[in-house]
């Protein structure tokens, strides 16, 4: 999916990715734990499209989700080349905290530098691992 600017960017983002899940057969989901995941990819793609918009300039270029059958790769790329890191929180301390939800609910994160900027990812084990 491609951007341009962020006005409805989550939301366009949230959209796709639930329409991608649905074609892949992770939503609806069979199960409480298959629900789960489908959730919480909604709510990383949330984080990582919101990320990009408040600190790329343009906000995200593209969202690409790749499954293989064992895992799930979401990807967003976006024109900074200054690549996330995780940031102290506490209390009085605004933002921060949407990369600290990737980090605790993705199997694995990072981020690569991509044409002058970068793509930030993350991965997921599929929760359909032999139903496929």
């Amino acid at each position: 999916m491609l951007f341009v600017g962020c006005g409805g960017a989550v939301r366009r983002g949230r959209d796709f990715s639930e329409d991608v899940l649905r074609s892949w057969g992770w939503l609806p989901a069979a199960g409480d734990e298959e629900r789960a995941v489908a959730e919480d990819v909604l709510l990383m793609v949330s984080e990582l499209v919101t990320n990009a918009c408040l600190h790329a300039p343009g906000g995200p270029r593209e969202l690409r989700l790749r499954w293989d059958g064992l895992r799930l790769r979401v990807e967003v790329s976006d024109g900074s080349p200054e690549m996330p890191t995780l940031r102290p929180v506490g209390p009085g301390r605004p933002g921060g905290h949407g990369l600290r939800v990737v980090h605790t609910l993705a199997g694995a994160w990072g981020s690569t530098p991509e044409d002058g900027g970068k793509q930030v990812w993350l991965e997921v084990p599929s929760p359909l691992t032999g139903r496929y």
